[in-house]
């Protein structure tokens, strides 16, 4: 045990004096010095008039004149006891002079001095020449001294506080700052955490075996990937996928963002890539994760506006050299990220610098299944939650739009004041994201609120009597975000599309446009949307996906990206026409689809339009009560019927039922 006079003491501050804090010191001495000075027993200030009266009375023993510009008048002994018992001359001194004050030029001084006095006056003057003393010497040098003061810690702050090895300052703007994960770290992640990406995850998992386990390879002569190039949209968990590498690999892991190496100083990037991977030399077997690698990895060449020579090409360059350049880096694997491979340079996704391009793309129904579970861990749910029916609705979601689902349910729910997450609560936020904010208070005039429930009809009987259009969920006319009526529908996850439901899909975008003609006749800027992404579609059927009657089996479609920087098109303007006339015909084919189908089914148009005047809102249960069950759904139950031989009744007709009631939704 310790005795008492072994306490432990606390470390003492230790002020350490240098140039810079002398300086500081005598400035601040200096100013409050000059403010606490006390003004007892200083000359005072007064004009020639006053000094005339003075002489006149023959109260001034000696005038002396100071560099020809100020005058220190000195009183005779008994003028000075008459001053000072006044109350306010009671503090001029009685040594030195008791008054002064300036002058325009000595000539002018003598004149008015000489016709001031009398027979009885022997005023004495002087001339001196005086320098301004230490005080106006200091005065004169405190502009230098602040400025030397202001650059001195200037440039201790940016050397870091004396240029450690740690600091972040001037001296250290090349060291790389990156952020290093062991298996001592907290809050780790591993695949575990990770939903879905069940593909990515064998890939990236062999990476980590062969950190565990090397000899198991190298025994059979092979060798771990030098790099690793994760690639897919944003938000489908490239990021999280590397964190779980490091959580699992149990070796150092490096983690830098490709903007990290940017900086406004030439050369800067270059040097922080080579101390990055002798940071990673010296932790060998190690892990160097590069977040968002196409800040810096863009195609050489294409950065128009800046010559061949910029700074983030000399640093794509070093970077090319420590990967895979003269000296070998032994035991150092490189993981990247990036949404854009397309724009990467060809020297940096080639074998021997990134052997591998694992895509982590959207999640499908199976997967979205398994990240609602990761994320509804910490919500408090209703028991009768239905995950799969979740995942059901929400094609093409990443799992960044996922997590913002529940998310927005949760606080959803928290403001109606609920104890649990329901169903409702969930369907409401995937509106919130898809469609954006309600907004009920929005004036609408009636007569546009008519044409705007008719536009939306025609949609929602367009695609839920075409067979290759998706599905409707539910359609309203309550405005959202910028929208004034929206229709949601259910994309089926297929692979490949072929041209006649992309034409129904079509139809599907007209439909509201072709229902306004047909009913007010007339159009009207709604379908602004509708149109645009129908002629997208058009062209894309032509150019890209060779689609067209007449120019036939040709795509202008370039995956490499070149043509974003080409300054021509790569067809003729033969060509370009036929393009325009292709797309044309097949917009003018799905209107006359459209059209076509709304005058066949007029009635059940005009129940819907007016179902949706009354309740605003309509879900599929509305469409199978007017228009009957889609021929699709009554081939799948047929199929599945005769697989379980089972008796199926018969499915009403797609005709309007002019008997059917109205369901609440």
């Amino acid at each position: 045990m310790a005795t008492p006079n072994n306490k432990q003491r606390k470390p003492q501050r230790v002020i350490r004096f240098n140039i810079i804090n002398i300086v500081w010191f005598v400035v601040a001495a200096v100013i409050i010095g000059w403010w606490m000075m006390d003004e007892t027993g200083a000359p005072s200030k007064t004009t020639w008039n006053e000094v005339e009266q003075m002489v006149k009375g023959n109260k001034v023993e000696k005038i002396v004149v100071v560099n020809r510009d100020m005058a220190r008048v000195y009183l005779t002994p008994e003028a000075i006891e008459e001053y000072r018992a006044t109350d306010k001359y009671a503090n001029i001194p009685e040594a030195e002079w008791q008054f002064q004050f300036n002058i325009g030029s000595v000539d002018s001084f003598r004149e008015d001095l000489g016709k001031a006095q009398n027979e009885e006056s022997n005023i004495i003057v002087d001339y001196v020449n005086e320098g301004g003393g230490w005080g106006e010497t200091l005065i004169s040098f405190l502009p230098w001294l602040i400025f030397i003061g202001i650059w001195i810690f200037m440039m201790r702050s940016m050397s870091g506080g004396g240029g450690g090895a740690g600091g972040q300052g001037i001296f250290n703007v090349g060291k790389a700052k990156a952020q290093v994960f062991d298996k001592g770290s907290q809050n780790r992640v591993t695949f575990k955490d990770v939903a879905g990406l069940e593909e990515a995850k064998v890939e990236i998992m062999e990476i980590v075996d062969f950190l565990r386990k090397p000899d198991k390879y190298r025994n059979l002569g092979g060798k771990i990937p030098k790099g690793a190039l994760l690639v897919g949209p944003p938000g489908t968990g490239k990021t999280l996928l590397a964190k779980a590498v490091a959580g699992e690999a149990n070796v150092p892991f490096l983690s830098m963002s490709g903007s990290d190496f940017v900086e406004m100083f030439v050369g800067v990037g270059a040097s922080r890539v080579r101390d990055l991977f002798q940071q990673a030399k010296e932790k060998a077997p190690c892990i160097v994760f590069i977040d968002e690698i196409d800040a810096i990895g863009r195609a050489r060449g294409k950065n128009a506006g800046f010559s061949g020579n910029d700074e983030r090409e000399n640093t794509l360059n070093q970077l090319l050299t420590e990967m895979d350049g003269f000296a070998t880096n032994a035991g150092v694997i490189v993981l990247a990220a990036t949404n854009r491979v397309d724009i990467l340079d060809k020297a940096l996704t080639r074998a021997g610098r990134f052997d591998r391009q694992i895509e982590v793309g959207l999640p499908d129904v199976v997967e979205r299944r398994q990240i609602f579970d990761v994320h509804l861990k910490n919500i408090k749910t209703d028991k009768d939650l239905d995950r799969e029916f979740l995942a059901k609705q929400t094609p093409g979601f990443s799992g960044a739009d996922i997590a913002n689902v529940c998310n927005e349910a949760a606080l959803i729910a928290a403001r109606h004041d609920k104890q649990v997450v329901s169903k409702e609560d969930f369907l409401a936020a995937i509106d919130r994201i898809i469609g954006g904010l309600e907004k009920r208070n929005k004036i609408i005039t009636d007569e546009e609120k008519r044409k705007i429930a008719y536009h939306e009809a025609g949609h929602a009987t367009v695609s839920w009597l075409l067979e290759g259009a998706n599905p409707l969920i539910k359609v309203t006319i309550i405005p959202r975000g910028k929208a004034l009526g929206a229709a949601w529908y259910l994309p089926e996850e297929r692979q490949l599309t072929t041209r006649a439901q992309m034409m129904d899909e079509m139809a599907s975008l007209l439909g509201g446009r072709a229902s306004e003609a047909l009913n007010f006749g007339e159009v009207s800027t709604g379908a602004l949307n509708d149109l645009e992404r129908a002629t997208k579609m058009a062209y894309s059927m032509v150019a890209y996906y060779g689609m067209g009657n007449t120019t036939g089996n040709i795509s202008f479609y370039d995956s490499t990206g070149q043509s974003d920087f080409a300054m021509t098109k790569p067809y003729s303007e033969e060509t370009a026409v036929k393009i325009d006339a292709e797309a044309k015909a097949m917009l003018e084919e799905a209107y006359n689809t459209a059209t076509q189908i709304l005058r066949d089914n007029q009635e059940g148009l005009t129940r819907l339009a007016e179902r949706l005047l009354e309740k605003e809102v309509v879900f599929t249960d509305d469409l199978v009560d007017i228009f009957g069950k889609r021929k699709k759904d009554i081939a799948k139950e047929l199929e599945e019927a005769a697989k379980n031989n089972d008796p199926i009744e018969e499915s009403g007709s797609i005709e309007p039922d002019a008997n059917a009631e109205t369901k609440e939704a």
